[in-house]
């Protein structure tokens, strides 16, 4: 559907315009009120639809369409106009909450529901015309209430002043009443046609003004809020590969007007789709500046100009104001080349979108709904068991399903699906958006006859080991093994198992696979009749530990040297650096005794000295301290020969065992 095949208006435009004092237009006709026949429906599955009326004009007219005030946002959103007759369409409505406010400007105020006492006693000083029976003109004095006699009910009198005088007319007898003030008699008619038009306070009208001459085509559309239509359908399984089915669409007229010979088309997709607030009044803030009263001027200070260029990027030429809008080519979008008629099916193409759209007029009355057929033909399907989801240690059933290949040529909606096998019901099914040439699994049931379990193991083994500076590199693969089995008691099926994919992980057993979705390997085999199956997979993934030997600790590269996953070679050379590694701990031991021994000796000088200090080196105990501080110092000094003996074999052995690390190559 060309939206564009003659001159068209947004919404927005017309608004402006309606706003717009253009002295040609203020005194034109706005002709008959018309109706256009509504001739297209598009329903779409994001909550809205698209409305279009059509017919031809032969003048000016004034087209009016009632809106829930629900839907006015999007109307006004989404209005477009097209006649190549009007350069300046004005379309009017009225603003939320402002039919009351409006009644309360005008010149006879019945916002309150007053009485003709009421609104004669607010407009005292109008001329009035009354019948009493003759015609008296006068303007209004007062309405006041007068008792005729004693104990008779006050009525209302009216009083005129005329050329003849003040007289007075009592309202019972008045016949009839008229203003001779035109603007009064049109406000008053303005207001009843409110108050008329405000009976359903859920429904209002957008006004078109339409100021065209000549016979013409026009039409308008809008999108406004909707119920979603439905899809459901159904699967009726035949002979091996082949299959009836048949789609059908449930839509809902859920607006206050009746269907009558549309043509009804329903779009599958996702378009964006919002509201926006453009029905109610919308006021900024404004900040409140002082007065601006004349006073003493601020002194300024300006920059100077960086350069000439920025002098020259300052100067303008001084542009017209107030220009006369352009023509109407201006305003109005060119007209696009009219589009061959459509071909007689059930569903094209649409942008981003899929329509189906009924090969008839549809006849549909408010607030009913109705199944139409989207389609109804052969499909290729073929019937499997679906195995999947299953957990460890568990016995489930499989469920009973179908593959299914869309053969329709259409774009089929999300839905249910009713499923009959035999010529019996089977079950119910859900099928994801379904694109022509695409094939889906579905299921409705679970198999009884056959059970099926799962079992689940995982193996770590070494495939390399690299010895290269002192760094052992260690490759490993990681397998992932699961094993299904099946039991049936039933005759011969086939099965599709479903395995999940493990992330970074690649099938190594089987070679390969029938199917494969994002999440999931698909695998096809046969369960014999009254018989068992197994079925094992197995993933792998490869792993890298890098090891500085180095920095080993020392019951570690004990472990990798006595380890059977590493090879016979490589345990031999690390056997070596083990006795190097010991040699070099024995080494560091006996530095670490002989260091111990000095500082114990050291500590125990440190208390001769302390006692000898004590006793003075006069007496008999403070000579014999004297001996012992001599015999512990050449202790100390032989101690600290065996240090630097031992601290200089522990160097050589560690640069040994470091060296012969580095020179390890595997």
């Amino acid at each position: 559907m060309n939206l564009f095949r003659l001159p068209v208006i947004p919404v927005c435009i017309a608004i402006f315009l309606a706003g717009v004092n253009l002295g040609a237009q203020a005194g034109r006709d706005r002709g008959p009120e018309v109706q256009l026949p509504l001739r297209r429906i598009t329903i779409y599955s994001s909550g809205v639809s698209f409305f279009e009326h059509e017919g031809t004009l032969a003048g000016p007219a004034v087209l009016k369409i009632p809106f829930k005030v629900s839907a006015l946002n999007d109307a006004l959103k989404s209005l477009l106009l097209r006649d190549p007759a009007s350069a300046f369409p004005q379309i009017n409505y009225s603003p939320e909450q402002s039919q009351w406010e409006t009644l309360r400007s005008l010149g006879i105020d019945l916002s309150g529901s007053p009485g003709i006492t009421e609104i004669l006693g607010g407009l005292r000083g109008e001329e009035l015309e009354v019948s009493a029976p003759g015609p008296v003109t006068g303007r209004i004095m007062a309405v006041e209430y007068r008792r005729t006699g004693e104990g008779a009910e006050a009525v209302p009198w009216l009083s005129l002043l005329t050329p003849q005088g003040i007289r007075l007319f009592s309202l019972a007898e008045i016949g009839s009443l008229r203003f001779t003030r035109p603007g009064l008699n049109a406000d008053l008619n303005r207001a009843l046609d409110l108050i008329a038009g405000a009976r359903n306070s859920q429904t209002r009208e957008l006004a078109v003004s339409l100021s065209g001459s000549g016979s013409r085509p026009v039409s308008l559309s809008y999108v406004i809020p909707s119920p979603v239509w439905k899809v459901s359908y159904r699967l009726d399984l035949g002979e091996r590969g082949a299959a009836r089915f048949q789609g059908w669409a449930i839509v809902d007229n859920d607006s206050d007007a009746d269907w009558r010979g549309v043509e009804l088309s329903l779009a599958a997709g996702r378009p964006v789709s919002f509201i926006q607030n453009l029905y109610p009044p919308y006021y900024l803030n404004r900040p409140t500046l002082p007065l601006a009263i004349a006073g003493s001027a601020e002194a300024l200070v300006w920059d100077s100009a960086l350069d000439s260029l920025a002098q020259e990027s300052m100067a303008y030429e001084p542009r017209a104001v107030n220009k006369a809008p352009a023509p109407q080519a201006a305003m109005a979008f060119r007209a696009a080349e009219a589009e061959p008629p459509p071909p007689p099916v059930s569903g094209a193409d649409m942008a981003d979108q899929f329509s189906f759209t009924v090969n008839t007029p549809v006849n549909l009355d408010r607030r009913t709904s109705a199944m139409f057929p989207l389609s109804n033909g052969e499909i290729e399907a073929r019937k499997f068991l679906i195995f999947s989801g299953a957990e460890p240690g568990r016995t489930l059933h499989p469920q009973t399903g179908a593959e299914l290949r869309n053969t329709t040529g259409l774009k089929l909606p999300a839905g249910p699906i009713t499923i009959y096998d035999g010529g019996s019901y089977a079950g119910d099914a859900l099928i994801e958006f379904f694109n022509p040439g695409e094939k889906r699994l579905i299921s409705w049931g679970e198999d009884l006859s056959v059970t099926g379990a799962l079992t689940f193991s995982s193996a770590r083994t070494v495939t390399a080991v690299n010895l290269s500076g002192g760094v052992m590199t260690i490759s490993r693969r990681q397998h992932y093994e699961r094993k299904y089995r099946f039991k049936n008691s039933g005759e011969a099926k086939s099965i599709i198992i479903e395995h999940p994919i493990t992330q970074g992980y690649t099938l190594a057993e089987p070679g390969n696979y029938d199917e494969a979705t994002a999440g999931s390997y698909r695998f096809i085999r046969q369960l014999p009749e009254g018989g068992e199956a197994e079925f094992t997979s197995r993933e792998e993934m490869p792993l890298s530990e890098r090891i500085t030997l180095v920095s080993l600790r020392p019951e570690l590269l004990v472990s990798y040297s006595t380890s059977q996953e590493i090879p016979p070679a490589v345990r031999a050379s690390l056997a070596g650096a083990v006795e190097l590694r010991r040699k070099t701990e024995e080494a560091e031991k006996a530095w670490a005794e002989t260091e111990a021994r000095r500082n114990t000796q050291a500590a125990e000088q440190d208390r001769i000295r302390k006692n000898l200090e004590a006793a003075g080196n006069g007496t008999q105990q403070g000579q014999e301290y004297l001996r012992r501080l001599t015999s512990l110092d050449a202790d100390i000094d032989r101690l600290n020969g065996d240090l630097e003996r031992q601290r200089a074999e522990v160097r050589d052995a560690q640069a040994a065992f470091e060296a012969y690390l580095r020179a390890l190559e595997f």
